[in-house]
């Protein structure tokens, strides 16, 4: 199979469930109101493409490269990013559902994350340096020896953050989030 590259074009209103979308690579591309639930999207290339009120719940991204991505308005439950290629660059995720997400081991420099749901998101060992969760619940999210540093924390929610197991150098938290730091010693702060 021959793949495609596609380049500045326009997709609305797809519906890849009963079919695949074609192997090759997607540069300047915005796709919008598409359902990708289920589909896989492996070893394809995106750059500097958007995707706009899509569902990616469940979507398999194995090997697929990732650069210069926003996600906003999306659906992506359940989707296994460490399955792309390792090097993600430059992703945004704007009002993005990701819950039951998986960033297990990414390199997620700079990434944005920006009033998103991130229920039960595994951070495992991931690289978060200088990352933005701006207005973002992190409830039962998971991070282990994950690098925070520099990251900015100060206006998310629920989170717990060991210190002692995550690096978390210059990173900024706000004084309401201090006990999502201090969740291991169950104490109360009042």
């Amino acid at each position: 199979m021959n793949k495609v590259y596609i380049q500045d074009k326009k997709f609305d209103k797809l519906d890849l469930t009963e079919k695949a979308i074609d192997k090759g690579e997607y540069e300047n591309c915005t796709f919008t109101n598409c359902n990708f639930s289920n589909s896989d999207l492996s070893n394809l290339n995106f750059a500097n493409c958007q995707f706009v009120n899509c569902n990616l719940s469940m979507v398999k991204f194995s090997k697929t490269v990732l650069q210069d991505i926003t996600f906003k308005d999306c659906k992506l439950l359940g989707v296994n990013f460490e399955r792309c290629n390792e090097y993600l660059t430059a992703i945004c995720f704007e009002n993005c559902v990701l819950n039951l997400s998986s960033f297990y081991k990414l390199k997620l420099k700079t990434a944005k994350f920006k009033n998103c749901s991130l229920h039960e998101v595994d951070f495992t060992e991931t690289d978060l340096t200088m990352a933005l969760f701006e207005n973002c619940d992190l409830s039962v999210a998971t991070f282990l020896r994950t690098i925070l540093e520099k990251a900015d924390l100060r206006t998310a929610q629920n989170y717990s953050i060991d210190p002692e197991t995550n690096r978390i150098k210059k990173a900024k938290f706000s004084a309401n989030g201090l006990a999502g730091l201090l969740h291991k010693y169950d104490i109360i702060i009042e």
